[in-house]
């Protein structure tokens, strides 16, 4: 890992040792024992004192309630002991201990299709070794249900599975599920957890007496005993690439831990990256196909709202369209549920003064700060800096000349209170999560249909299942398709994909509706007509001509620091290290198109060629002979996935 990621072996090293006091007990424990001798010369017991006596002695080192199971007797008695130096009382470092893992398992009724690729499954788990397989099922189609089959085979020979999710707030839904299915719950391992469960949880891991683990990406790292094998829930999704310290993708090294350690791994998605469908085109992963929903439900008919045509030009201070609009009326007139979604927290991305038209930007970073009602507060989403309103330009001094620009979700659930006063919507996006509880108070009321018309972020787009929602719509389906992010149209219909998925799960049949002002935009028209394999195959098609990943090899260099002239010295120092080539393209170093983060200045550089050709072994090179100025950091990400 420290090879490719080219990295310190010492920093990967922390990567595992993630609980520096692991082994030092925070919780203490009363032990009695006898005192020697001599203090215990010419003293008279009384009956009762004398049993206590001679538990003590038989017992050794034993605890109150290991006395009183012999014995009954009130704290005086004991106390008299102390007192008379008879007995001590010491404190000794104490470890709570696991309950062992009683496995229940409830099976449910399989289709055909998900009992087939879960017994194949199987069968690589039986056969032990390494495998890669790839579950490649529709929104609804069972593919969790399926990966569940598996880890009951595994937890039966007594081995180990971790589960990586991409989202620990996906986990309310799939813990309930797999605590219903299992009749245990597994540990849980991400950032939010308490130290003291953390210690729990990595003793626990580390002696086997935790079978089944779900977490984030940071769960790979744990000291398993006995692990036998890896699920990757969502493996498309762009969290799992960790983007601070060590850069790493927590997918790929989970398939490099499943081959290091000789055991099958299994990676689950509606939309596979294209990384993952190149790697099955090539014989590396074996692909199970899942083409229809579980049960009786079927796929939502997906349809574009254009936001070009004439009527359907944007109102002021409107974004949910006439069609769109009339469409949440009908839906909720029938006591079902709606879904906007708009991947933009808060409740404007820009403010700026009519008069001069100065935007309010952070102190810290070269970005715009978001504007968040909720929190009657300008928010900065890359350094967390935040400032309350003024009233007046500190730019050009005008009063009341401030205006929000463009829609956040706090936006839209005004527009949606302003239009339909009768209808109750609530509004989920990280901002309103409570880090401790999570998801679960939003998602009871909407199960228990508490709510109307939801209107959330991308932390909505997959993993959740409501029976009574049956309309999707999509505010901004354009968002995600602008800038030069290599990845932008396949991460728009993934995500697109997902949310469209939330709708029509049950019985009642799903409608999604997708506002674009490009309509005829590849990944529009792949939703549109849900033609995922087509879009795939393009996709693919222009990523190989243009020796782009998954057919090219990048690794992006960022230096940053909090002297402009050392940063830009340090980034053009290092561009010389690699002379020009025929085989691999250097590109910049340029300032980083957000220059400037918690008051440090960046450029970035890009390294890029065909996917043959050794890259690390090259960089490594040009490390040994470079020096950093002490006052700039470099960063290296290797198969980089954010280009800001």
């Amino acid at each position: 890992m420290a090879h490719y990621t080219l990295n310190v072996e010492g920093n990967i090293l922390k990567l595992f040792m993630s609980i520096s006091s692991v082994f030092e007990s925070h919780k203490t424990k009363g032990y009695y024992m006898l005192k020697p001798l001599e203090n215990r010369k010419n003293i008279r017991l009384t009956p009762l004192q004398q049993k206590i006596f001679d538990t003590v002695k038989n017992g050794g080192e034993i605890t109150r309630d290991q006395i009183e199971e012999n014995v009954r007797f009130s704290p005086s008695v004991l106390k008299t002991l102390l007192d008379k130096e008879i007995i001590e009382r010491i404190e000794k470092p104490f470890r709570e201990e696991s309950a062992p893992y009683v496995y229940h398992y409830s099976a449910p009724v399989l289709s055909k299709d998900q009992h087939s690729v879960a017994m194949s499954l199987i069968n690589h788990v039986h056969e032990g070794g390494y495998s890669a397989s790839v579950i490649d099922g529709v929104t609804g189609s069972g593919k969790t249900e399926v990966y569940f089959e598996v880890i009951a085979h595994v937890l039966k020979a007594g081995g180990q599975v971790v589960v990586l999710l991409p989202e620990i707030v996906l986990s309310p839904q799939w813990l309930e599920r797999f605590e219903q299915r299992f009749g245990e719950k597994p540990v849980v391992w991400h950032s939010d957890i308490s130290e003291r469960m953390r210690r729990k949880a990595w003793l626990d891991i580390a002696e086997g007496k935790a079978r089944i683990i779900v977490g984030a990406r940071s769960a790979l790292f744990l000291p398993y005993l006995n692990l036998k094998l890896i699920i990757v829930d969502e493996e498309h999704d762009a969290s799992y690439k960790q983007e601070e310290g060590v850069i790493y993708q927590g997918r790929d090294m989970a398939v490099l831990r499943a081959h290091l350690a000789k055991i099958p791994i299994v990676l689950a998605s509606a939309t596979p990256s294209l990384e993952t469908v190149e790697n099955c085109n090539r014989g590396r992963y074996k692909r199970y196909v899942l083409k229809n929903r579980h049960g009786i439900a079927v796929m939502p008919k997906v349809s574009l709202i254009s936001l070009k045509a004439p009527q359907e030009k944007r109102k002021k201070q409107l974004w949910i369209s006439d069609q769109l609009a009339e469409l949440i009326s009908k839906t909720t007139e029938r006591q079902e549920q709606v879904l906007l979604y708009l991947n933009r927290r808060g409740y404007a991305p820009v403010t700026l003064c009519r008069d001069c038209g100065k935007k309010i930007e952070c102190p810290r970073c070269s970005v715009s700060l978001v504007e968040h009602r909720i929190h009657e507060d300008l928010r900065c989403h890359h350094c967390g800096y935040s400032q309350s309103f003024h009233a007046q330009c500190l730019s050009c001094g005008a009063e009341d000349s401030f205006v929000s620009c463009g829609p956040g979700v706090e936006r839209i659930a005004e527009e949606v209170k302003t239009r339909f006063p009768s209808l109750r919507s609530l509004v989920i996006a990280s901002d309103h999560v409570n880090a401790k509880q999570g998801l679960s108070g939003f998602l009871d009321q909407i199960n228990q249909h508490h709510v109307d018309v939801i209107i959330g972020t991308q932390i909505m787009a997959k993993g959740h299942h409501f029976p009574s929602l049956t309309l999707v719509g999509v505010i901004d389906a354009d968002l995600g398709l602008s800038g030069a992010d290599l990845r932008a149209s396949e991460r728009t219909f993934q995500t697109l994909q997902q949310v469209s998925g939330r709708a029509g799960r049950a019985e009642k049949p799903g409608h999604v509706y997708i506002q674009t002002y490009f309509p005829e935009h590849p990944v529009m028209q792949a939703l549109s007509t849900t033609d995922k394999d087509q879009f795939v195959e393009q996709e693919l098609m222009m990523r190989s001509q243009a020796q782009l990943p998954p057919y090219g090899r990048m690794i992006a260099f960022i230096f940053k620091g909090l002297k402009e002239s050392s940063v830009e010295s340090a980034a053009k120092r290092f561009a010389r290290c690699f002379p020009v080539s025929d085989q691999y393209r250097f590109l910049g170093p340029i300032q980083a198109p957000i220059y400037r983060i918690r008051g440090q200045f960046r450029w970035r550089a890009l390294l890029m060629s065909n996917r043959d050709f050794p890259l690390q072994k090259m960089v490594q090179k040009a490390l040994e002979s470079f020096t950093l100025d002490p006052s700039v950091r470099m960063s290296i990400d290797v198969d980089p996935y954010s280009f800001l």
